[in-house]
C-alpha cells in the first residue's frame, strides 16, 4: 500500500504545497520521496502514477467541502472543541468558507474530485486531516506545547520529526525538519495510514456524510 500526505496551499502559492510518498511494509511507511512546489497537475500526475502500481491511500490537508450557507461545517465545530480539550489552540481550524481560506478550499475539492474520477487499476482512498491534530492527539500530554511552536521554531521541528519515526514513519530525510509543511505532510500521511488501517484507527473522525461531504474528516 501507498500512503501519500498533502499539505495543500492554496492553487495561487504552490510553492508551500508538499507531498510525501511513504510505503506501508512490514507494519511501518517507509519514507520514498518528497516533492514540493507542485502545481495541480503534477500532484495529479504523481498519485496517478502510484495508482497504477498498488493500493493508494491519500491524507489532504484542505478542507474537502463546505458548509452549504457558509460558516462551519459540523466536522470544524467538532475538531476544533476536540483540539482545545487536548490543550491545543482553536484558530487552527477555520470556516471553508472564511476570505483565508476559501481558494484553499477551492483546490481541495477539485484535485479531491479529480483524483476520485481517474479509472486507476488499483482503489484509491481520500480522508481530509488535520495534521496538527494528528500530533496533537499521539503526542504524550506533558509534550503538548510541541504541537503549539513547531510551525516557528526548527529545534521543536527536530523533536517532531524524530516522534515521527517512532510512529514507524522510516528514513525520514533531515530536509523534513526544515520547515512546517514537510512536518505536516509527514503527519497528513501518519493519520491517513491509522484512517485505512484497522490496527490503528483515527484518534477522532466524523465520517463522510455525502453528498455534501463526501470524504472522512480524521485526525
Amino acid at each position: 500500500m501507498i500512503v501519500i500526505g498533502l499539505d495543500l496551499s492554496g492553487p495561487s502559492n504552490p510553492k508551500d504545497t508538499v507531498l510525501t510518498l511513504f510505503e506501508l511494509e512490514n507494519g511501518h511507511m517507509q519514507f520514498i520521496k518528497i516533492a514540493q512546489n507542485l502545481n495541480d497537475l503534477q500532484i495529479l500526475e504523481e498519485i496517478n502514477q502510484q495508482a497504477q502500481i498498488d493500493e493508494v491511500v491519500i491524507g489532504i490537508d484542505a478542507p474537502l467541502s463546505y458548509q452549504d450557507g457558509g460558516g462551519d461545517r459540523q466536522g470544524d465545530k467538532l475538531l476544533r472543541k476536540y483540539i482545545v480539550s487536548l490543550g491545543m489552540r482553536p484558530g487552527s481550524i477555520m470556516p471553508p468558507t472564511y476570505n483565508r481560506m476559501v481558494y484553499l478550499t477551492l483546490r481541495g475539492i477539485k484535485l479531491s474530485r479529480e483524483i476520485q474520477n481517474f479509472g486507476a487499476p488499483h482503489p484509491i482512498s481520500i480522508a481530509e486531516v488535520h495534521p496538527g491534530a494528528v500530533i496533537g492527539s499521539r503526542l504524550p500530554l506533558k509534550d503538548i506545547g510541541y504541537v503549539l511552536s513547531y510551525k516557528q521554531d526548527r529545534s521543536v521541528r527536530t523533536y517532531i520529526k524524530k516522534w515521527l519515526e517512532e510512529q514507524l514513519l522510516t528514513k525520514l530525510p533531515n530536509m523534513v525538519e526544515e520547515e512546517s509543511h514537510t512536518i505536516d505532510a509527514c503527519a497528513a500521511a501518519l493519520g491517513a495510514w491509522h484512517w485505512r488501517d484497522p490496527a490503528f484507527g483515527p484518534k477522532w473522525i466524523l465520517p463522510a456524510q455525502p453528498p455534501l461531504h463526501p470524504y472522512d474528516y480524521c485526525c
